[in-house]
């Protein structure tokens, strides 16, 4: 009752748009609603689904994972790959009317690395200082060659805020957050909608092809597909591969989907807090015996249908990346009862957060059924993914299961979630052979030299097991037959430029 109470909201808001000529609004059903609405303090995926309409960016990823041009319409590195130099997009403005130039690069950048809330900053350590060298040219002024800066600026970080309005609002940008993407911020109803506009200054005008964006979070898969047949959505992200039957076979939907560079993984609370006292925290033993308590393969054929990509790794097999001769162990119940022992926790119990969705449910039902065969007592705690990642973040968990929606470079794969001061190191894991591993690879272009470096962070990583990574998804969209111009994406964003929908 709570979705069709949110549909009919929806419904009313686009009768209010009407004006002069019929409003056309895309109706986009999303697995669950973004924790913040601002680019620095944001953490999730469907955050970056809205930021996908709301806030350019610097730098755009296109389908074949390559970066080119949108805010930035090219760029050049120095000899010494200490400096990265910009040419910015002329006749661009925001939301507040406000001209986009370097000198708004500038202020960005600043805030993401010195606001007390950000979560840009350890993304963006490497850059001393932006220097403004005329008004549609940003110079970025490393400390030391950065490689991976590019990918940095083709997500958050990249993204420019009004510098008239993150200097009004502080840390309540994202109240009201004003950006220069082709639609702006109309209203947010927290865990029921939010509604943007098409914004008339944007700077390509064909890029908006409806007046209104409306994203709805709906947690349970079958609920969103309903409403999708049913014509109450228009999109629906995460279409469960359980699903794909009863979806391929409504002739008024179309099912798109796009291989994807995502993981579901376990993170573990190592050393955040009292909660990581306990034997999963205390001793990579206790790690290894879960893993190999746990069946990757079975959790793929019984939840997804055989769809997804089993995997131990950041980085999804096919990826030069990936890496082959590290392969996903075997299922062993009796040697993880036998490291159980020589741990002194037999029958260690843990919670793991989940998120309050149909597909989390199962994920965790099989994994605690089998982990239950080998002596481990696992409790499932259903929450929603703003929670989960506020509590995890304060060290108030034990496990946590979290996607991570991937990055087009393998350092924004594993850094930012292994390195000591990685943003999104809930767990608080530290190793400092690891730590200089990724800093190096960070440093260096050559695709050889990288790849040693990462596959010896991976073993890294591999041994002491702070995460268990579970496997690599595919991406599937439910899409109604009245919509044009959708393009699925490997990052999983809904990108919805040039995106029409029938009257």
């Amino acid at each position: 009752m709570k979705s069709v109470a949110r549909l009919l909201a929806a419904a009313a808001i686009v009768l209010v748009s009407s004006g002069a000529h019929a409003a056309t609004t895309l109706r986009i059903g999303l697995a669950s609603d973004p924790n913040t609405l601002d680019p620095a303090t944001d953490g999730s995926v469907y955050g970056r689904i809205i930021f996908a309409a709301l806030c350019d960016k610097l730098v755009e990823v296109d389908r074949k994972m390559q970066f080119v041009p949108q805010l930035a319409t090219e760029w050049s590195w120095s000899a010494d790959r200490l400096a990265l130099t910009m040419k910015l997009r002329p006749g661009v403005q925001f939301h507040d009317g406000e001209k986009f130039d370097a000198a708004a690069v500038k202020a960005n950048i600043d805030r993401y690395k010195n606001m007390a809330e950000s979560r840009r900053k350890s993304e963006l350590a490497p850059v001393k200082s932006v220097t403004v060298i005329d008004p549609l040219t940003a110079r970025f002024d490393l400390e030391r060659p950065y490689a991976p800066l590019l990918s940095i600026l083709s997500d958050r970080a990249g993204m420019m805020g009004s510098p008239k309005e993150i200097a009004a609002a502080g840390a309540n940008f994202a109240r009201r957050p004003i950006c220069s993407g082709p639609f702006r911020f109309f209203e947010r109803v927290d865990l029921d909608r939010i509604v943007l506009d098409r914004f008339d200054g944007y700077y390509d005008k064909n890029a908006a092809k409806v007046d209104r964006v409306v994203y709805l979070p709906i947690t349970d898969n079958s609920v969103r597909l309903a409403n999708l047949r049913a014509g109450q959505l228009d999109i629906i992200e995460q279409l469960a591969p359980t699903d794909l039957g009863v979806a391929r076979g409504d002739s008024r939907i179309r099912v798109a989907d796009s291989v994807s560079i995502a993981y579901n993984t376990f993170t573990f609370n190592v050393a955040n807090g009292e909660r990581a006292n306990t034997p999963f925290g205390r001793d990579k033993r206790v790690r290894e015996a879960f893993e190999l308590a746990v069946d990757r393969n079975v959790i793929n054929q019984v939840v997804f249908n055989g769809e997804y990509i089993p995997n131990n790794q950041v980085e999804a097999p096919g990826s030069p990346f990936h890496f082959a001769d590290l392969p996903v162990p075997k299922r062993d119940v009796a040697r993880a009862k036998q490291l159980l022992a020589e741990a002194g926790a037999p029958r260690p119990q843990i919670t793991f957060f989940i998120g309050n969705n149909p597909i989390a449910s199962q994920v965790g039902q099989v994994v605690q059924s089998m982990a239950g065969e080998a002596g481990f007592d696992v409790k499932l705690e259903a929450l929603d993914g703003p929670t989960m990642v506020q509590r995890s973040q304060k060290g108030d968990y034990q496990a946590a299961f979290a996607i991570w929606s991937g990055r087009p470079d393998p350092d924004g794969n594993v850094t930012f979630w292994f390195h000591c001061k990685g943003f999104i190191n809930w767990g608080k894991y530290c190793n400092d052979k690891l730590d200089g591993l990724l800093e190096r690879a960070q440093q260096v272009t050559d695709l050889a030299e990288r790849k040693a470096l990462y596959r010896q962070a991976a073993e890294i990583y591999l041994a002491d097991r702070p995460h268990m990574i579970l496997y690599h998804l595919k991406w599937f969209w439910g899409v109604s037959r009245k919509v044009d111009g959708f393009q699925p994406h490997p990052d999983g964003l809904i990108r919805v430029t040039g995106v029409s929908v029938q009257g």
